[in-house]
């Protein structure tokens, strides 16, 4: 998460049982390349030690408001003039009355009231205390704060045993929601599409042609965009990933379906990003039943599917339409044949089979060809990486 790196976070936590959570947060910030402090509730100690923070952050934590250091002043200014942004995981009931209603009391409340940078609120509560008017009432309020957002709580079976509303999100879930609030809104304007996964065309009711696409570039292009303002489609075929929070995905099989989702929502766009490893031929005719192995050989009679691209770059006026090239060899003359042929505007080359580049890897190894003849080679980076690193060079080129 590229818009982390060298961040100066700040965690708030308050004394709810999510508190444990809230470790692998610190966790998965600092992955991102991101410094953490952590503020304290004199509660949330009883669910988890301040020495667990400490030791995980590799930072004091902050437990009382008029205690310093030898070489600070009092942490909730000091902090709060130094935090790019702050996360409060789990936010209480409590802490979200106080937070609404200006009630400093302690360190935590005290700081968050200094705090003028980007402010995130992931409430956690049992379902009857997030569903009291009171709560609701005091959610309004906070969100009327021009730098305050408030994550919604997961659903599901709480620690109490009830089921319903209030369960903290997944850390993973509440640190791109972080990365959210630090990246540029450079596309706040725009409309996005983008396609991911394979396709699957059916031979029999149990079998099907495919290919190894994991869709984990696609998906990080859609978050990429999503985070930089944009409102974004994703249209997916069957992958193991989840689906991105606040994006609306349109799950598909085959490449008719595809095509349907893509060209009932293309006019909207502003720009098509077509990801997907789509599959060029289906099978003649499925088969009504499952195929049983009598023959030592069986011979399937295959025919060409629509293009989509292709499709799209004929109909597109004034979308930016971006497409991908999965190739084994001859990479550079594939790719400009395809941007060509498909009247697109740029195109995301690279060679497939690689351990650490294309299908399935977390990191690709890309070029990047644009319709005025132009090519850039990029190093091996993370997919994320390069998503924003795509979105950058369409601003750059085409907007």
């Amino acid at each position: 998460m590229q818009y982390l790196k060298n961040k100066t976070i700040i965690l708030g936590v308050s004394g709810g049982i999510a508190c444990y959570k809230s470790v692998e947060i610190v966790r998965l910030l600092q992955k991102a390349g991101s410094k953490v402090f952590v503020m304290m509730t004199k509660n949330a100690t009883n669910f988890v030690g301040p020495m667990t923070f400490e030791a995980i952050s590799g930072n004091p934590v902050c437990l009382e408001l008029f205690k310093t250091t030898p070489n600070t002043t009092f942490h909730h200014i000091e902090w709060a003039e130094m935090a790019d942004a702050v996360v409060v995981a789990p936010t209480t009931a409590n802490v979200l009355a106080k937070i609404a209603h200006g009630i400093s009391d302690d360190a935590l409340t005290t700081f968050l009231l200094a705090v003028q940078s980007p402010i995130l609120l992931s409430p956690s509560m049992n379902t009857r205390m997030w569903e009291n008017k009171i709560v609701q009432d005091n959610i309004s309020i906070v969100k009327q704060r021009d730098n305050i957002s408030v994550l919604q709580p997961a659903s599901g079976e709480l620690a109490c045993g009830s089921i319903g509303a209030g369960r903290q999100p997944d850390s993973s879930i509440i640190v791109e929601h972080v990365h959210r609030l630090l990246s540029p809104k450079d596309y706040s304007d725009k409309k996005i599409l983008v396609t991911a996964g394979p396709t699957l065309e059916y031979i029999d009711p149990v079998r099907f042609i495919s290919n190894p696409s994991s869709g984990k570039m696609g998906y990080a292009i859609a978050r990429a965009a999503l985070a930089r303002g944009a409102e974004v489609i994703l249209i997916s075929g069957p992958t193991s990933l989840d689906y991105p929070s606040e994006i609306e995905t349109i799950p598909i099989q085959t490449v008719d379906e595809m095509a349907e989702a893509v060209f009932e929502h293309e006019s909207k766009m502003d720009i098509i990003i077509k990801a997907a490893a789509v599959s060029d031929y289906r099978v003649a005719k499925k088969a009504q039943h499952k195929i049983k192995k009598d023959a030592d050989e069986l011979k399937i009679n295959l025919k060409k599917n629509i293009d989509i691209l292709k499709e799209l770059g004929k109909r597109k006026k004034h979308q930016i339409l971006v497409g991908f090239a999965a190739e084994t060899q001859k990479l550079k003359n594939n790719a400009v044949k395809k941007l060509s042929a498909k009247n697109l505007d740029m195109i995301v080359g690279n060679i497939v089979g690689k351990e650490d580049s294309g299908f399935q890897a977390d990191t690709n190894n890309v070029q990047l060809f644009f319709k005025n003849g132009e090519n850039e080679t990029i190093p091996l980076m993370s997919k994320e990486t390069i998503a924003h690193l795509i979105l950058d060079r369409i601003k750059t080129r085409f907007l």
